[in-house]
């Protein structure tokens, strides 16, 4: 198989796991609260991805430099998704869902300028029309016919959750070819969770789910599975293929997010959404020649 190929299926698998974990939470996960959702969904996700020590080997003999990089990984995917949480609360979800697609470009561009990375003509278009689809697919547009782009209000945060992604996903692949995809993941999710449970200390956080109805919390971990798994893929493919293409198509999971929203929350999208989402899907087809 390829690694144009290899690269593409990752791409997808991200993309699908993403997209079910943001529909989750967006369903469920709002009940106990961003931080807690995120919390306790990476610990599910941990202990989840500890049991493919059964059927994967993995490294133990960790380099000194990836000992120090896994921190810092786990460190910057924290941080991205607290600072994305965080546009969501005081912004447009819309422009603060479109904003954060940025991540995919992000990660391209320091996979261009410091990994030496290239894509086809042919991929580059692809990417390009999995970009302008997922945006078109992400904005509410009558609202911002509307209201305009005067809320502005969590942007700034979205921005800097992309670009922390887009350092964390350059960091990943640098880890995930060292120590290999199952180390790599198990590592930094136990990083995530170690400097979560540090960060609620710090802040003063209530973390119990005592008063949860046993549903979230079922769905909740389940959110942690999918999330968990969208990560191993991807860092799978990561040692194999490359960030700069399978990155952007796993970006285009707010396909699914809002495909799903269709099907069970009947929501309706606009002719310039369903074009969007059309985009992104050609563009994925594209990326493979």
């Amino acid at each position: 198989m390829s690694t144009a190929i290899i690269s593409i299926v990752a791409g997808i698998g991200g993309m699908v796991g993403w997209g079910l974990y943001d529909f989750l939470g967006g369903v469920y996960a709002k009940q106990i609260g961003p931080y807690k959702s995120f919390f306790w969904s990476q610990l599910a996700g941990l202990l989840s991805a500890l049991l493919l020590i059964l059927v994967f080997p993995i490294r133990l003999n960790i380099p000194v430099l990836i000992l120090l990089l896994i921190p810092i990984a786990a460190i910057l995917y924290s941080a991205g998704y607290l600072f994305f949480f965080k546009g969501f609360e005081i912004g447009s979800v819309s422009i603060v869902a479109a904003t954060m697609n940025l991540w995919a470009v992000f990660t391209m561009l320091f996979a261009f300028l410091f990994l030496g990375q290239r894509l086809s003509l042919t991929q580059s278009l692809g990417v390009f029309l999995i970009l302008v689809g997922v945006t078109l697919a992400s904005l509410n547009w009558s609202e911002i016919r509307s209201q305009g782009f005067r809320l502005s209000s969590g942007v700034k945060e979205a921005v800097i959750g992309a670009f922390f992604f887009g350092v964390f996903w350059n960091l990943s692949e640098v880890i995930s070819e060292e120590i290999g995809w199952l180390s790599a993941t198990l590592l930094v999710k136990l990083g995530i969770v170690l400097f979560l449970l540090m960060f609620s200390v710090l802040t003063r956080r209530e973390m119990a789910l005592a008063q949860v109805a046993t549903k979230t919390k079922i769905v909740v971990a389940i959110m942690g599975i999918l999330e968990a798994g969208a990560v191993a893929l991807v860092n799978y493919g990561l040692t194999i293929g490359d960030a700069i293409l399978i990155t952007p198509i796993a970006s285009a999971l707010s396909i699914v997010t809002i495909t799903l929203a269709i099907l069970f929350l009947k929501d309706r999208v606009t002719k310039l959404q369903g074009l969007g989402m059309i985009a992104a899907i050609v563009g994925i087809v594209v990326t493979a020649f």
